[in-house]
Order: structure tokens, then sequence, then C-alpha cells
């Protein structure tokens, strides 16, 4: 039977991450207290100075929507194990700053009254715990006292205060709709990360029975060390639609604007806004969804390149979302440098790489009705020409039985990715 409660994700398609913490402050990286190896009661000291004057949960969801984005998720604690909510059970959070407001709270109710779905993303690890056994990850690995700095550290006390942690965030802000646990590395390909911990360590079966009877219909990735209602590649682009166990299932690739979650002010390596349009047609052409992350300054706003890319991205959504929402994979097969994606009776050719006046579809001869762009709904012209005629001088010929070809015209429109919609003639072969 189908699990209904995926509906609205596999459906929605594009969302927004949001990585913020005290990291904002140092701005180069998120993962800075692991990098520079700095000792907890160092890296306090930037909760003294946590005052972002410039938050704005209210433009945060405009602007996701005004991207096309349907759901956002945010980090309620990073590794670092600073908390954004007024936890009750720890005083390394937000109160204790000169901000001195649940960042949580308000930030759920600009989402939910913006009518997008509220996710939280929320760490496993916790550098700054004092039962947090130090392993190849924590910023002490290589204090001199490396072997004995785990004396007295109860693991058991540290899995009472993460589900406690959870148990605040699933019964002190309403419905939420999605939790991103973050991470598992029990077996690490990497020879200096010793002391992984996994599934026993989080105590992972009983931290998701708790999840799920607190928020009922609540879906939650499958980085808890066992199996999640989605899968999430990071980085990179799965070459087709992801599997387990040979069966297809629900993910999401998780991406950044520059290679860094958090805000790191240096890092100018920026993805166009038309390699992330691509990303976004590339993993819907094979049922996949995109959680685009913005990680905000320490003042709490968008930088000004984030909200350039945003900004392009809702351009192109505002012409061509029928192409992504609930659409998915088609059982055609494009051609090279072409995605396609399907709704229904209507198939959505997305051109990554511009041709001269033709585009040749396999095996889709007959099966068309009509075609047109979709950026402005101009018809776009289109024939079967018969394989058994040789290209000569300016005829078009050589291609295989069943090819249809499009005539495209000579100037590409001006959008990040041109779409051809095919209205199809035979709704079965949706």
């Amino acid at each position: 039977m189908p699990d209904h409660k995926l509906d609205w994700f596999t459906h929605d398609r594009l969302g927004l991450f949001v990585h913020w913490g005290l990291y904002a402050l140092g701005a180069r990286h998120e993962w800075l207290m692991n990098r520079e190896r700095i000792q907890p009661k160092t890296y306090e000291r930037y909760a003294r100075y946590f005052e972002p004057d410039l938050f704005d949960p209210v433009d945060w969801a405009w602007q996701a929507k005004r991207a096309g984005m349907k759901y956002v998720v945010l980090t309620t604690k990073h590794h670092e194990g600073f908390c954004l909510w007024d936890s009750k059970l720890t005083d390394y959070t937000v109160m204790n700053t000169p901000y001195g407001k649940d960042i949580v709270a308000e930030y759920v109710d600009a989402v939910r009254a913006a009518g997008l779905k509220v996710g939280f993303y929320h760490s496993l690890l916790d550098w700054h715990h004092p039962d947090f056994l130090v392993d190849g990850h924590h910023p002490r690995r290589h204090d001199p006292d490396a072997d004995a700095q785990n004396v007295g550290r109860d693991p058991s006390r540290y899995r009472a205060y993460l589900h406690g942690q959870v148990r605040e965030l699933l019964t002190g802000y309403g419905k939420i709709d999605y939790l991103f646990y973050d991470f598992s590395y029990e077996h690490s390909d990497h020879r200096e990360i010793w002391g992984g911990k996994g599934a026993a360590a989080w105590g992972s079966e009983d931290l998701l029975a708790l999840t799920r009877e607190l928020q009922p219909g609540i879906l939650v990735n499958d980085r808890l060390g066992i199996p999640g209602d989605f899968v999430t590649p990071e980085q990179y682009q799965p070459a087709k639609p992801m599997e387990i166990d040979g069966r297809q299932v629900p993910w999401e690739a998780c991406q950044t604007l520059n290679g860094s979650w958090g805000y790191f002010r240096d890092n100018q390596n920026d993805k166009s806004v038309d390699l992330l349009v691509r990303m976004l047609v590339d993993g819907v052409s094979k049922n996949g969804n995109l959680l685009l992350n913005v990680g905000p300054t320490a003042r709490g706003n968008f930088d000004p390149r984030a909200v350039r890319a945003l900004q392009g991205i809702g351009e192109w959504m505002d012409l061509h979302a029928r192409s992504i929402y609930g659409a998915a994979a088609s059982p055609f097969t494009p051609p090279a440098d072409v995605r396609y994606t399907q709704r229904g009776n209507r198939l959505y050719v997305h051109i990554f790489s511009w041709p001269l006046e033709h585009l040749h579809l396999p095996d889709l001869a007959g099966k068309v009705e009509y075609a047109q762009l979709l950026n402005d709904a101009s018809e776009i012209g289109f024939r079967v020409i018969d394989p058994a005629v040789r290209a000569q001088n300016t005829g078009v010929g050589g291609q295989p039985p069943g090819t249809l070809t499009l005539a495209l015209p000579i100037r590409r429109p001006e959008v990040a990715v041109p779409v051809v919609e095919l209205f199809l003639s035979d709704p079965q072969t949706s």
C-alpha cells in the first residue's frame, strides 16, 4: 500500500535548509569548532556576542516562498551543541545571549503563517555536552590526555538529554512536518574517525518511536542508523533513482550554495542560478527532492549572494513550476543534455544545452498531440522524419525509427533552463 504521508513531500519537491548557530559569528564553516579544535569553554564566547538584530523569520519565509520552496528546515541544534530554542535541559541556549528570545518559536510561527511545511534539523552529536564521549570528530580528539578524557562521561545521561530535547521540540511548537536527524558514523571510511557512534549510541529505535508518538505523520530521514522515510544524499547528484535492495525509495538531495552549510564570509565558490535549477530538475527527473541550504549571517539576514540565488530560482519557478510540483521520472529515455519530468499526460523536456533548430526525441513518434515552450506557451512544431531518408544537404534525416523531432527557435529562451511541454496523446504512457 502507498504511504500517503509522503504525498506532500513527493509533490512539493523543493525545500529550504537553514543552517544557523554560533558558527555564523566565526563565519568560516559550521565545523570550525572541529576543524580548529576549539575547546568547548573557549567556543562558548560566541554566545556572549550572538545578537542577530536583523533576524526576520517572516522575511525568511517570504524568500523561501518566493523561490518556489514549499517547506523549510531549520537547525535547532548543530554539532556545536548550542540550542536555538528555550531548552529547559541546558543553559547553552539562545535565551542566554544578548538576543534572548526563542528563535525556533519565531521561525515556526512565520513559516506556518506563510503556508509552508515546518521542518527541524537536530544534531545527534553535541561537542559541548559533558557526557558526549570524545571521538574522532570531537574538537578534543587530539588533547594530550586523549586516553583519559572520557573517564566519568556517561553515554546514558547523554542519551537521556538527547531524547529529552527532542521531546521538547516535538511538544512545544504544534505540528511539525519533518525532522532531519544528523548523523550516524558507527562505521567510518576515515581511519582518523575513531569511537564512531550509531543507532545504539543514540538509542535510535526508542528515539524514532518517541518521534512518531509525539508527531504522528511526521517525516523522518535516514540518519539515525536505522531506516527512515526517505534517504538523503548529500552534496552530490545521484546518477539514477535511488534504491535500497533493488526497490526505489523516496530521496532528497541536500545541497549548498557554495559548499558550506553555515555562513562562510570568504567562500566565493557560489553555484550559478542555472546550475541550481539544473540540480533541481535533475533530481526530480529521478524521483528526488532538493533541499537547498542558506546559512544566515550572525546578524540573522541572508547575505546578498544567497538572496540573488533564491530570487533567480524563483524567477524560473514562476514560469516552470508545473514541470516540478507533482512531477516525477518519466518512463521515456531522454537524449543527451535533456532531462524529462512527467505529470500525468504532460511530459516536460528540460533542455540543458540548446541545440540548433532540431531536438530529436527517441520513442515519442505518434505519442504527442501538441508541443509548446513552457515559459510563454508558444507553439513548437514537430514531425516524424522517415528513417529511410538520409541527411542530405539541408535535409534532416538519419534518426532511428520512432524519433520525434522538435523544431526549436534559433534564439534560446531567456530562462535558466528552457522547457518544452509535450501533451501526450495516450495517458497510459504516463
